[in-house]
């Protein structure tokens, strides 16, 4: 399994109510159905160097399916070859709430250890 976690730093003009309101459009029309996304949940920071900022956690359910999207580590795909889904929630949604491109947030891809490869 991949695990990508996206950080999302909100714009001064932006609300908390606005990004609810992103996720929950998103959510609305599909956005996040994408092959081989088996989960995602958006998080709000509670205490620590995060505290009420947002994280979103991306569970893929293999390597292989997070590359058919993404592209492999060393050679990702561009944003024109996104998933068509995943750049209306970058671009429509995300985008006006956010300084910056999109694609240029704090993130990180992890995957998942397996304790019998010991």
């Amino acid at each position: 399994m991949i695990v990508s976690i996206h950080h999302y730093e909100l714009a001064e003009s932006a609300t908390d109510q606005e990004f609810h309101d992103a996720i929950r459009e998103a959510e609305r029309q599909g956005l996040f159905d994408l092959p081989g996304l088996v989960e995602y949940q958006f998080l709000r920071g509670i205490k620590g160097t995060r505290k009420d900022g947002y994280t979103a956690l991306w569970m893929y359910e293999s390597r292989q399916a997070w590359q058919a999207l993404w592209g492999p580590s060393e050679d990702p795909v561009s944003q024109e070859e996104y998933p068509d889904k995943w750049k209306q929630w970058e671009e429509e949604l995300l985008a006006p709430l956010i300084p910056g491109n999109p694609d240029n947030i704090d993130h990180t891809s992890y995957e998942t250890i397996d304790s019998s490869d010991d």
